[in-house]
Parts: C-alpha cells; sequence; structure tokens
C-alpha cells in the first residue's frame, strides 16, 4: 500500500488514535535474525537522527507520510497472511501512539519485531527489539551526502533526494543524540533483541568493540557476541558489492554475526520492499 504517495510535510508530531506511515506492505523480512520470514512492515515517517546513509530518506531528510488510524493500520496488516510484523521507521518509538499499535497487534498474536536506533524508550509488548545504534560513520557531513547512495539510472528515481538541506545542523545534533547508553542497556534489559551494526569497512569495529564493553558494563542483561549483527552498509545493490565482503569477513574475524541485506539484493532499492 503506497501510503507515502499521499504527501503530508507536517512535523511527524503525535494525533490521537493516528500514526504517520510512510508505507505499509508486504514482503520478506531482509535483515537481522529473521532475514527471509514473510513480514508485513508499516513504516511510520520521522526520525530524531539523520544518517547520511539512510535508504528510508522520505522518513527522515524528506518526510513524507499518511496519517492513519489504528484501525486502518490493523485492517491493512490483517489483510496479510503474515504473522510477522515490522515496525520500523524513520524511528517508530518517536511516537507515544506506536503503544497502542503494538499492544493491538500483541493482542492478536502476531510477532513484532521493533525496529529502532536504540535512543527512545517505550514501555510496549515487542518480541524482538531490532537495535541499531549508530556510529560515528552514519553522522552527515559536506563529504557524505544521502544523494550519493542513490544511483541516477535508479528504477525509483522518483524517490531521489532532491536535497538533504541543513546537514551542518544535523551534524552536530546527530552527533550529540545518536548513543544513548542508559536507554539501549534499558532496551537490552526489557526485550529479546539484536543489536544491529551498519558497517562501512575495518575503521567501523573499534568503535562497536568499545561500545559493547560500555554497554555491557552498565546493562544487568548479558550481551552474547551472537546478537550483535554487522550488516553492510548500503542502499543499491551496486554499494552493497562494494562493502559485503569486506563486513563479512570482519564478522568472521571478530565473532560477530553477519547480516544480509536480501530487499536490497532482491529487490534493489525499489520502494515497499
Amino acid at each position: 500500500m503506497p501510503v507515502s504517495d499521499a504527501v503530508d510535510r507536517e512535523d511527524a508530531t503525535d494525533r490521537e488514535d493516528a500514526l504517520p506511515i510512510n508505507e505499509l506492505f508486504t514482503s520478506l523480512q531482509g535483515e537481522g535474525k529473521l532475514a527471509g520470514v514473510p513480514s508485513v512492515f508499516v513504516r511510520t515517517s520521522g526520525c530524531n537522527l539523520r544518517c547520511w546513509f539512510c535508504d528510508s530518506y522520505h522518513t527522515s531528510w524528506e518526510p513524507t507520510h499518511a496519517w492513519m488510524d489504528l484501525e486502518s493500520i490493523l485492517a491493512e496488516v490483517e489483510s496479510s497472511d503474515a504473522t510477522h510484523v515490522v515496525v520500523t521507521g524513520g524511528e517508530p518509538l518517536l511516537h507515544e501512539t506506536v503503544v497502542d499499535l503494538l499492544s493491538a497487534l500483541d493482542d492478536r498474536g502476531y510477532h513484532v519485531t521493533v525496529e529502532t536506533n536504540g535512543t527512545i524508550y517505550r514501555d510496549a509488548p515487542i518480541d524482538l527489539a531490532s537495535i541499531s545504534p549508530k556510529l560515528e560513520s552514519s553522522t552527515p557531513t559536506p563529504e557524505r551526502d544521502p544523494r550519493s547512495e542513490i544511483s541516477e539510472d535508479s528504477p525509483n528515481g522518483r524517490r531521489r533526494p532532491e536535497g538533504a538541506v541543513n546537514r551542518g545542523e544535523w551534524a552536530d545534533r546527530h552527533e550529540r543524540d545518536r548513543i544513548d547508553l542508559e536507554t539501549l542497556a534499558r532496551l537490552v534489559e526489557s526485550f529479546d533483541f539484536q543489536l544491529k551494526f551498519v558497517v562501512t569497512d575495518a575503521d567501523d569495529v573499534p568503535e562497536i568493540v568499545d561500545l559493547l564493553e560500555r554497554l555491557r558494563a552498565v546493562a544487568s542483561e548479558p550481551i552474547r557476541d551472537e546478537d550483535v549483527l554487522l550488516m553492510p552498509e548500503g542502499a543499491t545493490r551496486e554499494r552493497l558489492a562494494e562493502t559485503r565482503s569486506r563486513v563479512a569477513d570482519l564478522a568472521l574475524e571478530y565473532g560477530f554475526r553477519y547480516t544480509p541485506r536480501l530487499h536490497v539484493d532482491l529487490w534493489n532499492d525499489a520502494p515497499e520492499t
């Protein structure tokens, strides 16, 4: 359901019993421990960070969405045969109303994964918290332009950003807010979780190792190496071809798990995949 065609560029502030939805569709989970599982994706719009390589920049750099009430969202979910739901974004936990959605999905017996950057905690039923802390390499700079991830001849060219505005402003804000150790600890203590890091090259790994050391020191629950997933940076097949092998080698070297991006391998950067 291409709800993102109904463009609303208002700030993604909460409306009672409604969420700003950018996409709602059924596909295969492309990442993480459940890669390959048929799932309904509920993609909210709005994010408190601005990763330069964001593969859903129409929820962050250029947010678009339609406001959908919870009954409409649930009706779309129930129209699919999938029993797994992925609530993603943007940053879905930005919105208070997402707690009501998660509770309703839990009441209906769905397995729910929430994709989060790990900076916001909500008391809600979550079967798998897919936590993706953002590394320094995610911070936007003049040299890191989100437009560079999308090829000129992309079949999804209509979603190519027209301009990543205010990179300087967002660089400071993103760098300040991208890691919240207290919130990360609370998330891993509260839910089954995976820690999924977007990796470009070996320079990213010392930062991951340092963060894990600090997180393990404050979290009351164990964090196993098998809970740590390295995922190659890249929103297109061409970019994944550059990063995939070296990230897999790093996972082997450090004893972490490697996760593919199946949806990119299968459908490149097509929307609703």
